[in-house]
């Protein structure tokens, strides 16, 4: 399993650990720039990779508060924004300060912005940052410090895309540069009372985000001297993870925010044989209108038989810890067996609950908006 891709006008960055350049996924394109339309997914079993920088990835999974900011104005908002990334910046600091350095860093959804369901869109495309921007200029620094790949998510507001709010999680290597930019797919509908999520996610501007990122960015794996990541902050939604699984995600990165379901995360390695981390909220002081326990803890590690490799022992700000064989498991691992002879056809002729594009070109303004814009428009009885 070879690197066969071609150079492109991002595709060297810098690999640490003893690789001075190499050639980058078109992942990595795709995040700043049209990517390509073909799906980077081979048919015999074996999957598109970049060299690894060393036979094994040790990764620290950073169990940190979820602490809304108050974006009632633009001064509030950059002031929360800066003690949010102070924390932050701390905690890459004590996690590199024992038990030997961590190649990669991951974080949850929110540990710069926080979340409040209280906002509406003003308030949080005031609270959210830009990729690249200031925030991430500075977790660049801390990861050329450290020799390491810091992986996070959050709020962003981008100008290719004016009123609407993303939620991406993004990757940065070890020479400090932003290697990509994985959208959110999609979100959940039904849970809360009274509103619904008004990101903007892939799946309700598909045709304009494929329009603009390329059909292969819709289910994004970067390659990298790590290891090929995949990342979501979408639960339940194991086709999708299968499709990282083919396209060669080796390690599939999932966020949450106020709990989640470990059998949904255990599942992920048993059927498709990756390593899967999960990265939740710790206890939060000053959350809101929720109790600061409630939905916290149970960051882990899963091996590629659904294992535990490790986990939280509490729900406090925590480490979690782990060595991952990257090289040796790259050795005999090739994409999941999946028959899809047998499925293919019930899965073109299923449809989804609610169609793509609902917020394209307008997003809504708030939750309650979210909610009107999607009553009336299920596809089911």
């Amino acid at each position: 399993m070879t690197d066969d891709w071609g150079l492109s006008r991002r595709a060297l960055f810098g690999a640490g650990a003893g690789l001075a350049a190499l050639a980058a996924s078109p992942r990595a394109e795709a995040a700043m720039g049209k990517g390509p339309d073909a799906i980077s997914l081979r048919q015999d079993g074996t999957y598109d990779v970049v060299p690894l920088a060393k036979p094994t990835l040790s990764i620290g999974i950073v169990q940190s508060r979820v602490r809304p900011i108050d974006a009632t104005s633009q001064r509030s908002a950059e002031r929360g924004r800066r003690e949010n990334l102070d924390h932050m910046l701390n905690l890459i600091d004590a996690a590199q300060a024992y038990g030997g350095r961590r190649d990669l860093l991951f974080f949850h959804e929110f540990p710069i912005t926080g979340w409040s369901y209280e906002w509406d869109k003003t308030q949080a495309l005031r609270a959210a940052i830009e990729v690249p921007g200031p925030e991430t200029e500075e977790l660049g620094r801390k990861a050329r410090q450290y020799g390491c790949w810091i992986v996070f998510g959050s709020y962003v507001r981008d100008r290719d895309w004016p009123g609407h709010l993303l939620s991406i999680t993004t990757l940065i290597d070890s020479e400090g540069r932003v290697a990509d930019r994985h959208w959110k797919a999609r979100n959940i509908v039904g849970v809360f009372q009274g509103f619904e999520l008004f990101t903007t996610t892939i799946h309700n501007v598909l045709d304009r985000y494929i329009e603009v990122y390329g059909r292969d960015a819709v289910v994004p794996v970067t390659r990298t001297p790590i290891g090929n990541i995949g990342t979501t902050s979408t639960q339940r939604e194991p086709e999708y993870l299968r499709a990282m699984a083919m396209k060669g995600a080796e390690i599939i990165l999932r966020t949450a925010t106020g709990g989640f379901t470990p059998l949904d995360i255990q599942a992920t390695s048993l059927y498709n044989g990756v390593y899967t981390a999960i990265v939740n909220n710790s206890i939060s002081p000053g959350i809101g209108k929720f109790f600061e326990a409630a939905g916290g803890g149970g960051s882990a590690l899963y091996g590629p038989r659904g294992e535990v490799v490790a986990q939280a022992q509490t729900q406090a700000e925590e480490l979690v810890g782990a060595i991952i064989p990257i090289a040796q498991f790259r050795e005999r691992h090739r994409q999941p067996n999946v028959n899809m002879d047998l499925v293919l056809a019930e899965f073109s002729q299923y449809r989804s609950r609610h169609a793509p594009n609902l917020f394209w070109p307008q997003s809504p303004s708030d939750g309650a908006d979210a909610m009107r814009a999607l009553a009336g428009k299920s596809r089911w009885r």
